[in-house]
């Protein structure tokens, strides 16, 4: 949290703040992403919220970072180019 409300670079961490190097806290994330940490516990909060009644579900929203568009979804209408139109010819 700390690099995402500061945006400091991860080196420039500082260790007193995080108890430990912001090195060490980029790599426990990335082999905690790696081991699946992230998908398990949102399962265990959501579980842990169901059986205490504290997850209602006609709130919510979805969010487009969470929830992908495979091949960019279906398209209502044709995409417009955004390429500048041709030079007419002078020939």
């Amino acid at each position: 949290m700390y690099v995402l409300r500061t945006g400091v670079a991860w080196r420039d961490v500082p260790a007193e703040t995080m108890g430990c190097s912001g090195v060490t806290a980029w790599r426990r994330l990335r082999d905690w992403t790696e081991a699946g940490v992230w998908p398990r516990l949102h399962a265990v909060l959501l579980d842990e919220l169901r059986r205490a009644g504290l997850l209602d579900l006609n709130d919510c929203a979805v969010d487009g970072s969470h929830v992908r568009a495979l091949k960019g979804g279906i398209m209502s209408v044709p995409r417009l180019s955004t390429e500048p139109d041709p030079a007419p010819s002078t020939t």
